[in-house]
């Protein structure tokens, strides 16, 4: 069963504090506010009503709702019902065990990637895996996303796995091998919805996966689709995966949050000239309520961009919900083309024989 609203706000001012270190490699282990994560603001319907969930009525839904996975709203507007921790396993490193919550999905996901370097690569130092999201998702200072489970934060892998000091030039010093290994098993082997990175690091990859082969087409898709620039993103891939089952659920059980008041809430950012007042009416709430839930003081005066916990006591008729979703087709590499020195293993060779 869920944590208490008190607990849940009490862990989000616990991690705010705590995110402000770094990692074993001296870099930075938040990303900032970079606007390319913004989920909300770009989400589209692509799909029919229902693809991934067409088994649970309405009416299991209502019975179930406290006990299903659900990724709810959006990376960057959203929360997570009954998230699942990332495990341990020799393939990679948790840096932050109370940020590993995810859905199910994108922890497959990140187990299938992390063990597909693992087998090209048995002698590498395991792979990093950074913040993910909180317990309940929401908020995760300072990120603008990670807030529904989808979103995850891997660090680069470098040469001789030797960190590079803060400041470095970081695409000098990362393996290539090993990071487009990475890449390449995000890409082809998951259900992965972007990958943010600095495009430094991007020239770097494409490079070496031309030197080794891979079709220039593809990766031309790879680099101008799937794989884009973002600040900050200079020591990590910022990974985004679909989850269709959870991202369903969570469109269906929206409207009935209600029925859990613990996970009754929303996220609201404090704009020029708000007050209070005026955010709790218009979620229709109580300014106690909201004060409860931030741990404001009566004295405490709103910030521009603050993010607040709002405590809903019904429905939210103005909350974000996401469009329905189809997941696309993976973005594969063309097959390579049959040659006569691939299939020939000896004998007559069929293409140079001649008839009797």
């Amino acid at each position: 069963m869920r944590l208490a609203l008190t607990a849940l706000v009490a862990l989000a001012a616990a991690g705010a504090a705590a995110q402000d270190g770094v990692s074993q490699d001296g870099a930075s282990v938040t990303e900032g506010d970079a606007p390319e994560e913004a989920e909300s603001s770009t989400a589209a319907p692509i799909g029919p009503a229902l693809l991934y969930t067409r088994e649970l009525t309405n009416q299991d839904l209502a019975q179930r709702v406290r006990d299903d996975l659900a990724s709810i709203g959006f990376a960057d507007r959203g929360l997570i019902i009954n998230a699942v921790q990332m495990p341990q396993d020799p393939a990679w490193i948790i840096e932050r065990p109370d940020f590993s919550y995810a859905v199910q999905e994108a922890v497959d996901a990140l187990a299938q990637a992390f063990r597909s370097v693992r087998r090209q690569f048995p002698d590498s130092a395991p792979a990093r895996l950074n913040h993910i999201s909180a317990k309940d998702g929401g908020y995760l200072r300072p990120h603008r996303s990670h807030q529904s489970g989808r979103d995850a934060d891997i660090g680069l892998f470098y040469k001789g796995d030797r960190f590079p000091p803060r400041g470095a030039a970081r695409e000098r010093l990362i393996d290539p091998a090993r990071n487009w290994a990475l890449l390449r098993a995000l890409i082809t082997e998951t259900d992965v919805q972007l990958i943010l990175v600095d495009r430094s690091i991007q020239t770097v990859l494409h490079r070496f996966a031309l030197s080794i082969g891979e079709d220039a087409a593809w990766l031309a898709q790879v680099f101008g689709q799937m794989v884009k620039h973002a600040r900050s993103h200079r020591d990590h891939f910022h990974v985004r995966f679909y989850a269709p089952r959870s991202q369903e659920l969570g469109r269906r059980l929206q409207p009935m949050l209600a029925l859990l008041p613990g996970q009754n809430l929303t996220t609201y950012v404090v704009l020029a000239g708000n007050t209070l007042g005026r955010i709790a009416a218009r979620y229709k709430t109580s300014v106690a309520a909201i004060r409860r839930a931030n741990q404001m003081k009566r004295e405490s005066l709103l910030r521009l961009g603050q993010h607040l916990i709002i405590p809903l006591r019904g429905a939210c008729t103005i909350c974000p919900l996401p469009p329905p979703l189809a997941i696309p087709p993976r973005l594969l590499p063309p097959e390579p083309p049959a040659s006569v020195a691939q299939s020939w293993w000896g004998g007559i060779n069929p293409e140079l024989s001649t008839a009797e």
